[in-house]
């Protein structure tokens, strides 16, 4: 006779299940979000392109499936072993719910992702970009609904295709991982252009607070450390890699230039995204020393004379 005694759940299995489904559903987050972020990298939008975003991302996504496809590809082994040992376990109502629930998300993410077409085709957001996010998602779900049924339904419990496709997640989010290195480039690439985005910030802060302090004085400041004020907190910055302060050079009456040496070139790197930092372009650099030279306009600056006019006393 079939042996119809339900299966309890040890702590074990609630440990192996909730850590396989966990590690599994930000597998899936990261995935569809590094190659969102791919897509929008090789394919920018000049309506919606922010570069150093689009890096963070891709280096949390990575972080993302370095981690957690290992823990859920062990999981999935495990389970799979307990499994073979013993095939009452796939009647496990946790094992079951679980699996629901991913089909349950599966079919929302579908849902969702052809609302979102709809919505973007009546906005007239009909770009290649759009098209390629949409694919992924789709993909992504599909692939996660189809195997998920299939695991429902398979009858032979020592099967090769788990350990097939586990080897192909394996290859895919290594290449994927490779491929990050090519689109945003290599680690110590992306930190030497964030050290260089940094120098820009503070070059561009100095020179609001240079022609503040000309406004005010009608003079330059000497040197930066003029620009120092207790009452407000600033402190010149200092170049954050070398520790040394920016060079700072008077030129004439109204006219200055600020001097850092950088390890990247905004030319090469803006050469795949051309027309995208036009509001930087006055920042453009070598890597090398690149002086930025400034000439105050006296009519666009000069303080109101009213304002600057001595207060009286009243009678």
């Amino acid at each position: 006779m079939e042996n119809t005694t339900p299966v309890e759940s040890t702590p074990k299995d609630v440990f192996l299940h909730l850590l396989n489904i966990i590690t599994f559903f930000i597998s899936v987050i990261g995935f569809i979000t590094l190659y969102i972020q791919y897509i929008s990298a090789l394919f920018p939008d000049p309506l919606n392109f922010y570069y150093t975003g689009i890096a963070n991302a891709v280096r949390l996504s990575t972080s993302i499936l370095i981690i957690a496809v290992p823990v859920y590809l062990l999981t999935a082994w495990l389970l799979g072993k307990d499994l073979v040992n013993a095939p009452a376990r796939r009647d496990l109502r946790l094992r079951k719910a679980l699996i629901y629930l991913t089909l349950f998300v599966a079919a929302i993410t579908i849902i969702i992702d052809l609302i979102t077409f709809v919505y973007n085709f009546l906005s007239g957001e009909l770009t290649a970009q759009f098209f390629l996010k949409i694919m992924v998602v789709l993909l992504v779900a599909a692939a996660v609904f189809g195997y998920y049924v299939w695991d429902l339904r398979r009858k032979s419990i020592k099967s090769k295709t788990p350990k097939i496709l586990a080897w192909l997640l394996a290859l895919t989010v290594l290449g994927s991982v490779i491929a990050g290195f090519f689109i945003i480039g290599l680690p110590s690439e992306q930190r030497a252009r964030r050290f260089d985005e940094r120098r820009v910030n503070d070059l561009q802060m100095l020179q609001s607070q240079i022609v503040n302090y000309w406004a005010q004085k009608e003079t330059l400041p000497e040197n930066l450390n003029t620009l120092e004020d207790s009452i407000s907190g600033f402190v010149a910055p200092k170049d954050p890699q070398l520790e040394l302060p920016y060079e700072y050079n008077i030129i004439d009456s109204l006219s200055f230039e600020l001097c850092a040496f950088f390890k990247t070139s905004t030319k090469d790197f803006e050469s795949s995204y051309k027309g995208l930092f036009s509001f930087q372009q006055n920042w453009d650099h070598e890597a090398e020393r690149t002086c930025f030279e400034r000439t105050i306009d006296p009519d666009l600056y000069k303080q109101n004379e009213r304002l600057k006019a001595p207060v009286t006393g009243q009678d």
